[in-house]
């Protein structure tokens, strides 16, 4: 996948740096040039100097120099890609915080890289419109992205978004299944004690699951923004995002153009396209790797997904359509 090697390249941009590699003896170009992608602007910590992130736009004039005279149909005219955990003295510190942040509190918008890259990606999207950007991340860098995009969805801008072994566990999140295991056993209980005097009305929707809340929003047209999910269900990080979808409904292989963009059809008719290996590394730390993802050898598979945890973080997304309608 493209958008895979791009944030390989944002992942070099910060070794690069602690590397003391210029503009000609870098590696990260390396990863955007053959696309026919340039550097525009990189995210940095300003704390410590880091670099999170990258925004790439195409280039017209290395496109041309190779007789490419348009950009390719699903290519995006500018990305930003964010990266994930490095364990390098220079930036563990600050990047081990925002995990711990994101373990603890299942949100990202306490971070100091939090507005810079919502700021990033609203700007490209002002510049370029909303349809020809993409924002994505792997691993924490997949948490900011889901993340970010969200807030911009929020405000009516709605970008593709792709996430490679987004971060599926945290304790607020657990807590909050707890509470609602608690409440839902309580109700199966209730049903069960006999109870003399007023009785609610039956629910005249026909249902009030969330499930069926947002499946309504997507048949209105409203619910546009839908991100891509690539899980390898053998990482123990992301592997959350299937432990409970409902039916596991894997359908089709994913469709690919020949330079690696995903293809229209996918995730068009639900909340979240979730592309999961089904051929691939089992161990966890490959699992969990970036590289998998421009493998020659992977096999992906695409689930209209049901899962209850992509509900829960879209939730706020979605309430606030409703009250908009």
């Amino acid at each position: 996948m493209v958008i895979a090697c791009f944030i390989q390249g944002a992942y070099l941009l910060e070794l690069d740096r602690q590397e003391k590699r210029d503009e000609r003896t870098g590696l990260a170009p390396q990863w955007w040039r053959p696309f026919k992608y340039r550097l525009l602007q990189q995210l940095v910590d300003e704390r410590d100097g880091s670099i999170y992130g990258a925004v790439l736009e195409w280039d017209h004039q290395a496109a041309l120099s190779d007789y490419i005279p348009f950009r390719p149909t699903r290519a995006p005219a500018a990305v930003v890609a964010l990266r994930g955990t490095l364990l390098r003295a220079p930036t563990f510190r600050r990047d081990v915080v925002d995990d711990l942040r994101c373990l603890a509190w299942d949100s990202l918008k306490g971070s100091v890289r939090f507005p810079g890259a919502l700021a990033a990606l609203r700007d490209v999207a002002r510049r370029f419109g909303a349809g020809n950007v993409c924002v994505g991340g792997h691993s924490l860098g997949a948490g900011f992205a889901l993340q970010v995009g969200k807030a911009l969805a929020k405000e009516g801008v709605n970008v593709e978004c792709h996430v490679f072994n987004p971060p599926s566990v945290s304790l607020a999140m657990s807590l909050r299944v707890l509470g609602e295991t608690a409440g839902e056993l309580w109700g199966r209980a209730r049903a069960w004690i006999p109870f003399v005097g007023f009785q609610p009305a039956p629910d005249s929707s026909g249902g009030n699951s969330e499930s069926e809340a947002m499946a309504s929003l997507a048949q209105a047209g409203m619910a546009r923004w839908i991100p891509y999910l690539y899980i390898n269900t053998n990482d123990y990080i992301c592997c959350h995002y299937t432990s409970d979808a409902a039916g596991g409904r894997v359908t089709v292989a994913v469709p690919v153009d020949n330079r690696g963009w995903a293809g229209n059809g996918a995730g068009k008719a639900g909340v979240a396209t979730m592309l999961m290996v089904s051929k691939g590394p089992t161990k966890f730390l490959a699992a969990h790797g970036l590289e998998q993802w421009w493998a020659d050898d992977v096999e992906l598979q695409v689930a209209l997904s049901d899962s209850k945890l992509i509900g829960r973080q879209l939730r706020s997304l979605y309430a606030a359509r409703i009250a908009g309608r």
